[in-house]
């Protein structure tokens, strides 16, 4: 399907085009130059997809002909997450780009989530932007790694995220930069672990558990709040620090353990173990 559209003499011709599997593999085997493929990429415009959370946007597949003889000059990555799922997708195809724009493809600066976010109008974005990235790969992917490529979340996500709950994610950043301080875990980590207990147990009073952690006063032996505020900090040289994962993780244990009235005197989470759930509290 063609969407035709009109430009000044000699200028690319843009076209909204739905690209199929096959015109896909049609347009990728005339690609002009082969440049290195990054499958994280692809696989999350791949995921994108299945989510259908794919934008339409001016970024599209840029060729130096017509679509049925031109060859590729921008675009393989969308045309290989196209392949990848088996869905068609609207994209813009330009025809007729010069080839001497080749080396200039894809070198402009990649918008952030902090960028997304700065709409919002929040105070200490990069702390927001991770605290919801997190929370979006704990119910998402609680067991696999929370770094790298497979990890990364689209900015729509983040966006909509926060417009779901937004003053939920502001009480969890302000909480992760309070308690942090008496803590060896992160700011965003404990504004994760915040946000994913209070918001299963919300019948549950956090003040005293706050109140706990950051006096550590009148702390008996057993106290799982204790236990939290004992965990090393460990950045002692030869010493692996804890991932944000693990973080989060004892966290969660301490917090469990904590809402049951369980006694606790050394808390630890082993990269094996799944990530524990927080028990659910409701009114």
């Amino acid at each position: 399907m063609l969407i035709k559209s009109e430009t000044p003499n000699g200028a690319p011709i843009p076209n909204l085009i739905l690209i199929t599997p096959e015109i896909a593999e049609s347009l990728l085997s005339r690609a002009v130059v082969n440049r290195r493929l990054d499958w994280g990429q692809v696989d999350f415009l791949a995921d994108a997809i299945i989510r259908g959370e794919w934008q339409l946007t001016h970024q599209g597949i840029a060729l130096d002909g017509p679509l049925d003889e031109g060859f590729l000059l921008d675009g393989q990555h969308r045309l290989n997450a196209i392949i990848k799922v088996g869905i068609p997708v609207w994209l813009y195809v330009f025809e007729g780009l010069p080839r001497t724009a080749f080396p200039v493809l894809d070198t402009g600066k990649r918008r952030s989530g902090v960028d997304t976010l700065s709409s919002t109008g929040e105070k200490y974005l990069p702390l927001l932007h991770s605290t919801i990235r997190h929370v979006l790969l704990f119910k998402n992917k609680p067991d696999s790694s929370w770094s790298g490529n497979a990890a990364r979340i689209a900015n729509g996500r983040i966006l909509a995220a926060y417009n779901e709950d937004s003053d939920m994610y502001r009480e969890a950043v302000r909480t992760g930069r309070d308690i942090s301080k008496h803590l060896f875990a992160s700011q965003t980590a404990v504004a994760v672990g915040y946000f994913v207990t209070t918001e299963a147990a919300p019948a549950v009073k956090v003040d005293s558990w706050i109140e706990g952690l950051t006096s550590g006063a009148n702390l008996e032996m057993g106290d799982p709040r204790l236990a939290l505020l004992k965990v090393p900090h460990m950045q002692k040289r030869g010493k692996r620090r804890y991932s944000m994962r693990e973080q989060v993780a004892m966290y969660i244990k301490a917090w469990n353990a904590w809402v049951h009235e369980e006694k606790i005197e050394n808390l630890r989470f082993r990269k094996t173990e799944r990530m524990p759930r927080p028990l659910e509290e409701k009114f």
